[in-house]
Formats: structure tokens, sequence, C-alpha cells
């Protein structure tokens, strides 16, 4: 999974930055990128495991 969400994250902001270079910009299409890219992001920090999450394992075990 980790390998399709990662190109299609390049391509959306690819596609986000060529269009805000074009001579007629197109604000819809910056806005769906930007939002597969925030998706993409979303969903790789989910995998990320939380850096406080062996202090709350402790205090559970001390109560």
């Amino acid at each position: 999974m980790k390998k399709l969400i990662i190109p299609m994250m390049f391509v959306a902001i690819l596609v986000a930055f060529f269009e805000q270079v074009s001579a007629d910009k197109n604000v819809y299409i910056t806005v769906i990128a930007l939002a597969v890219f925030m998706f993409g992001m979303m969903r790789l920090s989910s995998k990320t495991p939380s850096k406080n999450q062996n202090n709350h394992d402790k205090d559970k075990k001390d109560v």
C-alpha cells in the first residue's frame, strides 16, 4: 500500500505546482491535488506510532 501512496502523493504535488505556474490557473485542480496529497499524508502518518505511547503503557501498568 505504501508503494502506491508515495508516488500518488508526488504526482499530486507536482500537478499542484505546475498548475500554479500555468498561465490560466484552475483552482479546482489545485484543490483536488492538495486534497489527494493530504489524504496520502494522513494514511502514511497513521502508521507512525505516538512518541508518548511508551509513557501511557507504563502509566497503565503502574495502576
